[in-house]
């Protein structure tokens, strides 16, 4: 299939780990989204889920037809819950049986599960072989495709065990997204929102204005709210690849999101739906450490209630929650440390009082305990 208009291309620069990210309707069956291939590769591994698979790994299978001696395909299991050892353990036996080696690739054909794990696989087989992020939810097209964090979860923990490790394309199809369920698409939507408070109040002045359009599935507005979203990861992991600083920002709002997941249990809320909820609670606590104005913390909360997501915890303690965000990757010497909004557009990381925190969490959750 050949395409109406050549794919958008944004460039993540990172010197011999660049690669570039193309965005366009289509490209899953159109043989030239498949150029930037490695002219040595000589077996691929599909790596996708049971719910992704019957729709996406045929046409994706036949692209890549020619192009390798061998195409295998493994369908894991879908959902968070199984981000686990276990799950990575089927990709490495598949490997193994199929004497993968370092001329394979694995194309990560699903959401951020498939994405995450995909990439740690490729990270640790053999030590390191070239993988392809295929993203097809809208969700892993705006943020968890994109800058080479890759792992699992642990039960008291998410992504805590993991690596960086960069794909060598990432290629977002945005056709696939409307094949999303609602729930799906709105938990992609936290991931937009989160850009505009942090990094680009233009951004999310015009979230705000189309987020009907985005709900919608209107093609030009979803296009246009992927392709921002890629520039400004691009941007940030441009200039901090392995979150020394500035790229911390991206987290906000998923210190009480991945608190919310792995207290629930993972799975039980989608992690969109975690985030935009954390979402609501950093903001209010940037309101109270920062003195970010409380007009602009509404207008987050009620943005992010129009993407239609929670906008309120569930009722676990505090102190559950608490426990659970002193595990969190961002901490240091068990000090909580939070992504606030310092200015609309701007963020900073940063430690916060706990009785504040405390009070915060109180006043954004669900107030009977289960």
């Amino acid at each position: 299939m050949s395409l109406r208009h050549p794919p958008e291309q944004i460039r993540i620069q990172l010197g011999a780990r660049s690669y570039p990210i193309l965005l366009g309707e289509g490209l899953l069956g159109a043989p030239d989204s498949w150029q930037e291939l490695l002219p040595d590769a000589s077996a691929a591994l599909i790596v996708s889920n049971t719910t992704v698979a019957p729709l996406y790994a045929d046409a994706l299978r036949q692209e890549l037809s020619g192009r390798f001696r061998s195409i295998d395909l493994i369908e894991l299991p879908d959902g968070e819950q199984y981000k686990n050892w276990e799950t990575l353990n089927r990709i490495f036996d598949r490997l193994i049986g199929m004497h993968g080696d370092r001329s394979t690739v694995l194309f990560a054909l699903g959401g951020g599960v498939v994405g995450d794990m995909t990439g740690f696989a490729a990270a640790s087989y053999m030590r390191g072989i070239p993988f392809v992020q295929v993203p097809t939810t809208l969700l892993a097209q705006v943020d968890s495709s994109v800058g080479g964090k890759t792992g699992i979860n642990h039960p008291r923990g998410k992504n805590m065990i993991g690596a960086f490790y960069q794909p060598h394309l990432v290629l977002c199809d945005l056709a696939t997204l409307q094949t999303l369920p609602d729930r799906e698409l709105s938990a992609g939507l936290a991931e937009i929102i989160k850009y505009g408070p942090i990094y680009d109040l233009a951004f999310f002045d015009w979230v705000e204005a189309n987020i009907d359009r985005l709900t919608a599935r209107d093609p030009a507005a979803l296009a246009h709210a992927v392709k921002r979203s890629c520039e400004i990861k691009a941007e940030v992991v441009g200039l901090d690849e392995r979150e020394g600083g500035v790229r911390a920002i991206l987290n906000f709002g998923h210190t009480f999101g991945h608190a919310i997941e792995a207290g629930l249990g993972y799975g039980k809320w989608l992690h969109g739906e975690a985030v935009g909820c954390g979402m609501v609670m950093a903001a209010r606590l940037s309101a109270e450490v920062c003195g970010l104005d409380a007009g602009f913390v509404r207008r987050v909360e009620e943005l992010i209630r129009r993407a239609g997501l929670p906008v309120r915890g569930p009722a676990l303690e505090v102190d559950r929650y608490l426990e659970l965000m002193r595990s969190d990757k961002k901490a240091q010497a068990g000090e909580i440390r939070f992504v606030m909004v310092d200015r609309p557009g701007s963020a900073v990381t940063r430690t916060a009082p706990e009785d504040v925190v405390r009070q915060v969490i109180a006043d954004c959750r669900i107030a009977e305990v289960a």
